[in-house]
């Protein structure tokens, strides 16, 4: 039985159990549940009530309603969602729990409304009839946009039930030959655009490689398009050629002043006001500190006539 450990010790998930798909309202309501928790976390709400309410708001012909009720009771005994969903294989994929782990490190900066957002669009592209190849580059790009391991992420990527023995070898391969390879050619070499060209090169028209072909002609050719350039290119290209749903990522820190310098002056102005009301209500108000001298007056010669001193 292997076990597969995701970035927090203790949080386990059996690879001998990994989910099954699942129907297509699981996925829809898995974007609902994941949206609605990252919206309520920004008003502030805590988790248990969120996941109290949302369990009476999921469609109950789903099995959603009772992995949140048992979401409900694991995140009251350990103070983790990720907890629960790694509990819970048959429903929730490795991946999605592997992003809640790092959304819930104390070490790790990885925002958990992020990862919600994540975990909403995934749901929403595996509810669109994703394919292999596109899921792979969002799972990927998810990881390297945010920084949360490749080790790690790429275990959790293999094990998921959209990925059949072929892609889960390449991906551990993958794994392995990251920082040694450029990434798009990984990509071209296992795409059917570098077959179409090896036979045209080559005037072999039955021309197969030893391996199996894991992407179609359009992404072979944005790949090949963006050899030697940032990754991150190929992506933005794949998600306007192809329909791949955007990343999110964590908004940059504000570099500029909080408010506008002429908002912060009246703030200065307020706050010098409500000074001098606590002053005058506590009695220690001194008057003298707002006393103005007056301008010195010249003395005239009284030797001189009005006219002269004129």
């Amino acid at each position: 039985m292997l076990l597969v450990l995701l970035s927090r010790p203790g949080c386990v998930y059996n690879a001998s159990m990994t989910s099954a798909f699942l129907d297509r309202e699981e996925y829809i309501e898995q974007a609902y549940f994941f949206r609605t928790f990252r919206e309520r976390l920004e008003d502030s709400l805590p988790s248990q009530e969120i996941l109290a309410s949302i369990g009476e708001e999921v469609l109950a012909t789903t099995k959603l309603p009772l992995a949140v009720d048992f979401l409900k009771g694991e995140i009251l005994l350990t103070g983790r969602v990720s907890d629960g969903m790694a509990q819970l294989p048959h429903y929730f994929t490795p991946f999605q729990t592997f992003v809640m782990s790092m959304a819930e490190d104390d070490k790790s900066r990885f925002d958990q409304k992020i990862a919600l957002l994540i975990l909403e669009r995934e749901s929403q592209f595996r509810a669109e009839s994703s394919t292999p190849a596109g899921l792979f580059i969002y799972q990927f790009e998810c990881i390297a946009r945010n920084r949360l391991g490749y080790d790690n992420g790429m275990i959790a990527m293999a094990d998921d039930p959209s990925f059949d023995d072929n892609w889960r070898d390449w991906i551990l391969k993958v794994r392995l030959r990251l920082g040694a390879t450029d990434f798009t050619d990984l990509i071209y070499l296992r795409s059917q655009h570098y077959v179409n060209e090896s036979r045209r090169r080559t005037g072999n028209d039955s021309f197969q490689p030893p391996y199996p072909i894991l992407f179609a002609v359009q992404e072979g050719r944005i790949a090949k398009a963006n050899r030697g350039k940032d990754p991150l290119y190929m992506f933005a290209a794949l998600q306007r050629q192809l329909g791949h749903p955007s990343v999110p990522r964590a908004k940059r820190a504000r570099k500029g002043p909080l408010f506008h310098p002429a908002v912060e002056e009246r703030f200065q102005r307020l706050e010098q006001r409500m000074k001098l009301l606590e002053s005058e209500a506590s009695g220690g108000l001194d008057l003298s500190q707002f006393y103005v001298k007056p301008p010195a007056i010249p003395i005239r010669s009284m030797n001189k006539r009005p006219d002269e001193a004129i």
